[in-house]
């Protein structure tokens, strides 16, 4: 396709000969809690606040505070044996004398909060919210 001599900003995203033009993603969905997605140590996090969490976590880890850590810890949620849905979790923390159960939140939905409470009563833990 033929580029035209004049290009609204908005139709950038339609010409492929323009895609690595920076403003080419314009039109991309932006996320609906304006979390921005952000890169550490290698890994996508969903937010900012989540992967300044993972550097806090990789400090405690180094210092000795921390055994060890994983993220996006599934749990899969079954009632009466159905699979009512499985649930992820940020962040579970060894420390030498427990376990932390916790998620990096912005803002907590209603589903987050119907979801967290499901898991909690469940798996008899608690989840800490940062």
């Amino acid at each position: 396709m033929a580029l035209p001599d004049k290009i609204h900003v908005n139709d950038i995203g339609k010409y492929k000969e323009l895609s690595n033009f920076a403003g080419a993603n314009m039109n991309a969905k932006k996320n609906k809690y304006n979390a921005e997605k952000t890169v550490y140590n290698g890994v996508k996090f969903d937010s900012k606040k989540e992967a300044k969490y993972c550097e806090t976590l990789d400090v405690l880890v180094r210092i000795g505070e921390v055994v060890r850590y994983e993220m996006q810890v599934p749990f899969k949620c079954v009632v009466n044996k159905q699979k009512i849905c499985t649930y992820k979790l940020d962040f579970q923390v060894q420390y030498k004398d427990r376990m932390e159960y916790v998620d990096v939140k912005g803002i907590r939905t209603r589903v987050y909060i119907i979801k967290k409470k499901l898991v909690e009563a469940l798996f008899d833990i608690k989840i800490t919210e940062k």
